[in-house]
């Protein structure tokens, strides 16, 4: 050996250390993301019916803009202690003796998705079936008998008991 080469295995450089803990996390990284992207195949991003042509994706805005011509807006409001859930009309002209059916889409799992048929009566709409508020909800609200009629749209976030309903598109202005 020559003077001043120390025999040392490559085992004992800290650069070979890092190298093989930066792949490592690479891997464990990526098998991670293709579990998270995966999932159960029922994430809804839109729970519409979406047509595709190529990459584009386009979703009936129909029924919203006969919400905004009408000008409908709601309150959804539920009672955890009365034990119901009930929408009241704020502006519009709703069929006021038509049911109406409250759709509740969970953020993240299409499988706890939640539709309730609510009655008219009242001041509004309601039903005896309070829906959890431990999460956030995406709220839907339309017609029975026509879907496609109208639709309203708006957020429940977690632990609140209101939300309010609008259109999804806004009225042109003047």
């Amino acid at each position: 050996m020559m003077e001043g080469q120390r025999n040392e295995s490559p085992w004992r450089q800290p650069v070979v250390w890092l190298m093989l803990a930066l792949v490592g996390a690479a891997v464990a990284g990526g098998v991670l993301m293709v579990r998270v992207a995966g999932g159960d195949g029922s994430v809804d991003a839109v729970p519409d019916p979406v047509h595709r042509t190529g990459q584009a994706q386009q979703a009936d805005l129909g029924p919203d803009e006969r919400a905004t011509a009408r000008r409908l807006s709601a309150v959804l409001r539920i009672d955890a202690k009365g034990g119901f859930v009930e929408v009241v009309p704020v502006a519009g002209d709703f069929e006021r003796d038509v049911p109406l059916r409250l759709r509740l889409h969970h953020p993240l799992r299409a499988a706890e998705d939640v539709a309730i048929v609510l009655a008219p009566g009242g001041a509004g709409w309601r039903a005896d079936a309070p829906p959890a508020t431990d999460h956030a909800w995406n709220v839907q609200l339309e017609p029975t008998g026509d879907p496609g009629a109208w639709r309203l749209r708006g957020r429940l976030p977690r632990g609140q008991l209101a939300a309010h309903l609008h259109p999804a598109l806004e009225a042109p202005h003047p």
